[in-house]
């Protein structure tokens, strides 16, 4: 346990309020000095784990552009896939504020620049059943080589899923729990459905990320 003095245990309290302590203070049994251990370990988690989504989110959206750009050119010669007029007015508008991102200061509109500006919940609402003819099963399947069966749900589950932690790490919410709200699981499982993605695209990434990951020394190092 860190040596914290009882100015800073104050200072913490107050800057980082109750209401975000709580459960903290909740999960260790009311104890402060074990509630800021606690937070603090959730930090340290929170970035292993987004340190492995951002390898996710690159890989991901660069084999989705991949089979998009292919799908498109084959339908009528355009590799500027994201003008197609299949996409959602939700869809749309993502696209439209990407757009305007990619191309701030007069730079020239550049496809690897509108699919960096894209969020990764734009990609998951592209796995979303509303596409599954238009989208999965001409297209967004093949990016997903190693997944037998292929089916679209599957991938869905778990980008939301780890759209639902991604969103809670940029909030810097709590993320230590047993189960995570909206997803069922705890980090270590959601780490998992993280390189299981990886592993359905590629393989040797999939390997790559898992052997570098702080995750797993993490989760063994979590405050008792």
């Amino acid at each position: 346990m860190p040596n914290r003095s009882t100015a800073l245990i104050q200072s913490l309290h107050t800057l980082l309020t109750p209401e975000r302590l709580a459960p903290y203070q909740a999960a260790a049994g009311g104890d402060v000095d074990r509630a800021l251990d606690l937070y603090e370990w959730n930090g340290r988690i929170s970035a292993a784990v987004f340190e492995d989504l951002g390898y996710l989110e690159v890989v991901l959206r660069n084999a989705c552009h991949k089979q998009l750009q292919d799908w498109n050119h084959r339908q009528n010669g355009d590799p500027l896939w994201y003008r197609h007029s299949v996409f959602g007015p939700a869809s749309q508008d993502d696209i439209g504020k990407a757009r305007q991102r990619a191309t701030r200061g007069g730079r020239p509109e550049l496809p690897g620049r509108v699919v960096a500006e894209l969020m990764f919940g734009f990609w998951r609402f592209l796995h979303a059943r509303s596409y599954e003819a238009t989208l999965w099963t001409p297209c967004l399947r093949l990016a997903y080589p190693h997944l037998h069966p292929r089916r679209r749900q599957t991938v869905y589950t778990r980008l939301d899923h780890l759209n639902t932690l991604r969103n809670r790490i940029a909030h810097h919410e709590p993320i230590h729990s047993a189960q995570i709200a909206g997803t069922g699981k705890g980090i270590a499982g959601l780490h998992g459905e993280l390189l299981e993605l990886l592993g359905w695209i590629d393989p040797v990434i999939e390997d790559w990320v898992r052997a570098r990951s702080n995750v797993p020394a993490l989760l063994r190092a979590r405050p008792r």
